[in-house]
């Protein structure tokens, strides 16, 4: 059986214009993306950093770095009332340090909510490398800690990784 001419194949999109023949473009179309929504045009690959969501993002890095540098510290208590004789766990629940660093670990946790509901993950995630460095820099200052020269060449490095995601926005 020979195939006809006239069979019920759907057209192919015409390559001048980007649309099926026979149909017209729209405005939005013609302009870009003026008309579409946020959550499209965050889909489309195009994002905004607002000065609104940069503070947010930095927010809840820096409570997510201060927190850790306060459980740290509660922990370090603890441990040292479970060496006299208390258990770590019950030392560890009832130090207002370990406590009041799982709060301010919370707040950051709801930050970094709200963070993802503005700004792309491939942009805010990168921006825990300042966590890093600001942990590194809390450890050595605050709990007077011990840091190689390779640990903060090391850190310095992810952060200018860092510095290259953003620079390097779609």
């Amino acid at each position: 059986m020979s195939k006809s001419s006239d069979t019920s194949d759907p057209p192919l999109p015409s390559t001048r214009t980007g649309t099926w023949p026979g149909t017209r473009r729209s405005r939005q179309q013609d302009h870009g993306t003026a008309g579409r929504s946020s959550h499209e045009a965050t889909m489309s690959g195009r994002h905004h950093l607002t000065i609104a969501s940069m503070a947010l993002l930095l927010f809840a890095v820096a409570t997510a770095a201060v927190g850790q540098v306060m459980l740290k510290h509660g922990m370090q208590i603890a441990t040292a009332r479970a060496q006299a004789g208390r258990s770590l766990a019950l030392s560890a629940a009832t130090s207002p340090w370990v406590l009041l660093g799982l709060a301010v670990f919370g707040i950051s946790a709801v930050a970094w909510l709200a963070t993802l509901s503005r700004v792309p993950l491939s942009i805010a995630y990168p921006f825990n490398a300042l966590g890093y460095l600001g942990i590194l820099t809390a450890s050595v200052l605050v709990l007077h800690e011990r840091a190689s020269i390779f640990t903060w060449l090391g850190s310095l490095l992810v952060v200018s990784g860092l510095i290259m995601v953003v620079l390097s926005r779609p």
